[in-house]
C-alpha cells in the first residue's frame, strides 16, 4: 500500500463480513475499525474523530473525493495549455471552466494569463478542445504542453 507523507496509513481488513452491513444500513466493525485507528493516529476517540471530520466537510475546508487515474479510463492524452488573452481575464477563465474537459483553470502572473488543464482521449480530441479554447472571445495564443510521463501526484499539501 502506498503511503503519502503527511497522512496516516490506516490497515482495514477486507474480508466479506467486515463490508456487510447490519439491518439499518450502517457499516458494521469496519468502520469503528477505521475510525479508531484514525483517533489512537492523532490521539483521539473514535467519536471526536468523526465530529471533527464532519466539521471540517461542513466549513468547506475538507471534501472526500476519490481521484482515478486517467489513463485506465480511456484518456490518454493529459496537458497542460498556456493562454495569453486580452480585456477581462476572469471572464476568460470562467468561459474556460464551463468547459467540460477542463477540469483546472487557473489564473496567473508570468508568460500565461490563464493556465488549463486538459484530460483527453487522443489527439485528436486534443485537437477539437484547442479549437474550442482558442475560439473564446479575448484568446490570443496557446501553448500547449503534452504530460509524457506522471512522476508524482498528491494532495496532501493541506497535511503539512
Amino acid at each position: 500500500m502506498a503511503h503519502t507523507p503527511g497522512t496516516a496509513v490506516i490497515p482495514v481488513a477486507a474480508n466479506a463480513a467486515t463490508r456487510r452491513r447490519n439491518r439499518a444500513g450502517r457499516p458494521n466493525a469496519s468502520r469503528a475499525v477505521i475510525d479508531a485507528a484514525i483517533g489512537k493516529a492523532v490521539g483521539l476517540s473514535e467519536a471526536a474523530v468523526r465530529q471533527r471530520v464532519q466539521r471540517l466537510i461542513g466549513d468547506g475546508v475538507m471534501q472526500i473525493v476519490a481521484v482515478t487515474d486517467p489513463m485506465t479510463l480511456g484518456f490518454h492524452r493529459q496537458t497542460m495549455i498556456g493562454i495569453k488573452c486580452e480585456g477581462d481575464l476572469e471572464r476568460v477563465a470562467d468561459h474556460l471552466a464551463h468547459m467540460d474537459e477542463i477540469d483546472y483553470v487557473v489564473i496567473t502572473s508570468g508568460s500565461f494569463d490563464v493556465l488549463v488543464e486538459v484530460v483527453c482521449e487522443d489527439d485528436d480530441h486534443l485537437l477539437e478542445i484547442l479549437s474550442q479554447v482558442r475560439g473564446v472571445p479575448s484568446v490570443t495564443s496557446t501553448e500547449t504542453f503534452v504530460y509524457l510521463k506522471l512522476r508524482k501526484q498528491t494532495y496532501s499539501w493541506g497535511t503539512r
